[in-house]
């Protein structure tokens, strides 16, 4: 019992220190760099650095004390995150979202993207790093260890799973948004959470292809084609469908109805 309580200190541990690391760099980026587009660019890399190393130590809680633990843990962190990040979302489908929106041209939607990529995958060295340590137990052997898929369903249904459930949480971000609750943090951090869970054991509930791609890519049981048309071609139709799905007269007409009445 001891040793399980000292690995999990270990584990809490470790994504706490990612986070300071984050904390201290956006600081960092936010008073030295002046340039709004640059600055953009650092802040969404270390916010996907964040974002995946927090993850990869999830995946050991995942492991070792369950989803249930899993959930509490991302529960937490999602609302640390939105708290923290400011503008950088640490997820290519947002960028894609402002293009269609014709919020940002393409040139900077793929130069972000390409940040939050460099951002996730360069964060595996500094993971290697603290798991070669092996300080406690369920950290042995996994600094090199060869990673498998999450996907546990055929390809369409993990592409399918992942698309509905970024539409769903995108229609429901943005209404939160735009109602703006005092509670909408820990509203938007429970239901992105729950989806999480409940795709946990069908396609690793992702959604979010930078996160997909640092965690996955590569791992034993799926192919490049496969991969990206689950966790790349399936959560970014999801999102793009959102934009549709939130235009809907129905959902308006609610969100309208629900303003009057708090006004």
């Amino acid at each position: 019992m001891a040793a399980t309580m000292i690995a999990l200190a270990v584990s809490t541990l470790y994504i706490v220190l990612t986070s300071l690391i984050a904390y201290w760099l956006r600081r960092y980026v936010n008073y030295y760099i002046r340039d709004p587009f640059i600055r953009s660019l650092f802040l969404e890399g270390i916010a996907t650095g964040e974002l995946c190393g927090a993850c990869f130590e999830l995946i050991i809680i995942a492991e070792n004390w369950g989803v249930s633990m899993y959930g509490i843990f991302l529960f937490v962190l999602t609302i640390w995150w939105s708290m923290n990040w400011g503008d950088a979302t640490a997820c290519p489908y947002t960028h894609l979202e402002d293009v269609v929106e014709g919020k940002k041209s393409v040139r900077d939607a793929f130069l972000l993207i390409w940040a939050e990529l460099v951002g996730g995958l360069a964060v595996f060295r500094y993971v290697q790093l603290l798991w070669a340590l092996e300080i406690v137990s369920t950290h042995r052997n996994k600094a090199f260890e060869d990673c498998t898929t999450d996907l546990q369903v055929p390809v369409i249904f993990g592409a399918f799973i992942e698309c509905v459930a970024t539409c769903i949480y995108r229609v429901v971000s943005r209404a939160l948004s735009e109602i703006d609750l005092k509670i909408g943090v820990i509203l938007d951090s429970f239901i992105g959470t729950s989806l999480v869970i409940a795709a946990f054991d069908y396609s690793g509930g992702y959604f979010n292809p930078a996160l997909a791609t640092s965690l996955k890519y590569g791992c034993l049981g799926t192919t490049f084609m496969e991969h990206v048309i689950v966790y790349w071609v399936g959560a970014c139709a999801g999102s793009i469908a959102s934009l549709r799905v939130y235009r809907m007269p129905f959902i308006q007409r609610y969100l309208e109805r629900y303003k009057e009445k708090t006004l």
